[in-house]
C-alpha cells in the first residue's frame, strides 16, 4: 500500500487536470494504493488521541464529500475517514472495472485490511448501505457497529421515482439519457438532483449548491463518469436478484454489529416502508426515523444523525452518557429499539 497526502489535487494522473477537488477546512485528502485500486480517502485530524476509528461510504453518484457535515458534527468522537469508491469523487476506475456491489466492498475491505484500521464504526448511504452491509456480513471483524442512511437493499415494490435510477443500469440507456440532456447545464441536474434527493431542497444553501456544480461539472469532464455510474448502477439491480448465501437480506441477518438504521419519510429512491424489515432483519438494531428527511438525511439532519448515533455508542460501552439521552428526538423524530 503506498499513502500521498492530496492537498486539494486529483488523486491519479489519470484524471484531468480541469478542476480541484473541494476541500473543506479541516479536512484532507490523501490517495491510498491498493491492489487493483487507487482509493482517495478524505479525513479530519482526530481532536483528541485514541479515538475510535470511522469509514464513511458514499451512495451512487456521490463521494466522500457526502460525509463532511456528519464528520464535522462527529469531531471528537470518532476519527472520521470518508472513502471515494473506484470511479467516484477523486478515485479513478478499478483496474478491473468491477463497480457491483461485490467489488465496491472488496475495495472497502483491500482498504480496512491495509490500513490495519478494523474494527471500524462503518456507516453507508445507499448504495454506501448495501456495500457496508456486505462487508460488516463477510467480515465482521472489521466492524464495531454500522450505520446505514438509507440503505439501498432490495424491495418488492420500487417506488416510480426511483425508477429512472434504475434503469441507468440497462445498456444503452445511459447513452440514451446523455443525448438526451446533453444540453442541460450543471446548474440544471445539481437542481434536479437536489429535488430528488432531499426532502426539503430549501435546506441546501446556496454555498452549498455553487460547491456541488463545481464538483458536477469536473467529474462530467472525466471520461468515466458516465460509465462508473451505470455500472454501479447494474451492480445494484443485480445485488437485488441475489438469492441464497449473498442476498443482501441474507446477510443482513448475519451482521452482528449494533446496527443504526436511519430512514427519511420523503425519501423518494428508497422506500420509508422499508424501515420496519430492516430493523427485524438486522438482529441488533435501533431505528431513527426522520419524516421530513430524504435519501440523504446525514447532509440535511447530521445533528440528529450524529446525537442517535451518540446514543448508539453510548448503548454499547463506547461513549460515556454525559447529560442524558442525545439530541435524536428534538424535531418529531423518533429512535427505537428494534431487533432481536
Amino acid at each position: 500500500m503506498s499513502s500521498t497526502e492530496l492537498p486539494s489535487v486529483p488523486a491519479a494522473s489519470v484524471l484531468p487536470r480541469a478542476l480541484p477537488v473541494r476541500v473543506a477546512e479541516g479536512e484532507r485528502l490523501r490517495s491510498v494504493g491498493l491492489p487493483g485500486v487507487t482509493l482517495t480517502v478524505r479525513s479530519r485530524p482526530p481532536a483528541r488521541e485514541g479515538l475510535p476509528p470511522a469509514l464513511y461510504v458514499h451512495g451512487l453518484g456521490g463521494s466522500s464529500q457526502n460525509w463532511s457535515a456528519l464528520m464535522l458534527e462527529l469531531d471528537g468522537v470518532v476519527d472520521s475517514e470518508a472513502v471515494d469508491l473506484p470511479g467516484f469523487g477523486d478515485s479513478p476506475p478499478p483496474d478491473d472495472g468491477d463497480y457491483s456491489v461485490t467489488g465496491h466492498a472488496r475495495a472497502v475491505i483491500r482498504y480496512l485490511d491495509a490500513t490495519g484500521r478494523g474494527p471500524v464504526h462503518l456507516f453507508g448511504n445507499s448504495l454506501g448501505g448495501a456495500v457496508t452491509t456486505r462487508v460488516a456480513a463477510v467480515r465482521p471483524d472489521l466492524v464495531r457497529t454500522l450505520t446505514l442512511v438509507s440503505p439501498a437493499l432490495p424491495e418488492l415494490r420500487v417506488q416510480r421515482t426511483a425508477v429512472p435510477t434504475a434503469l441507468l443500469g440497462v445498456p444503452g440507456v445511459a447513452a440514451l439519457f446523455t443525448r438526451f440532456t446533453k444540453e442541460w447545464s450543471a446548474e440544471q441536474r445539481v437542481r434536479g438532483v437536489t429535488a430528488l434527493c432531499y426532502g426539503d431542497p430549501g435546506r441546501v444553501s446556496p454555498e452549498a449548491f455553487g460547491h456541488a456544480v463545481e464538483e458536477l461539472e469536473r467529474r462530467l469532464r472525466l471520461p468515466y463518469f458516465w460509465d462508473a455510474m451505470t455500472r454501479s448502477a447494474r451492480g445494484i439491480v443485480n445485488a437485488y436478484t441475489l438469492g441464497g448465501q449473498h442476498g443482501l437480506w441474507r446477510q443482513a441477518e448475519r451482521v452482528l454489529a449494533p446496527t443504526l438504521l436511519v430512514y427519511g419519510g420523503r425519501d423518494q429512491l428508497v422506500g420509508y416502508r422499508m424501515a420496519r424489515k430492516a430493523a427485524r432483519s438486522f438482529r441488533d438494531s435501533r431505528l431513527l426515523s426522520l419524516p421530513d428527511a430524504g435519501h440523504v438525511a446525514m447532509m440535511e439532519y447530521p445533528d440528529t444523525v450524529a446525537g442517535a448515533f451518540r446514543e448508539l455508542l453510548a448503548e454499547v460501552g463506547e461513549l460515556a452518557v454525559e447529560g442524558g439521552p442525545g439530541a435524536a428526538g428534538a424535531d418529531g423524530t423518533a429512535v427505537a429499539g428494534a431487533g432481536g
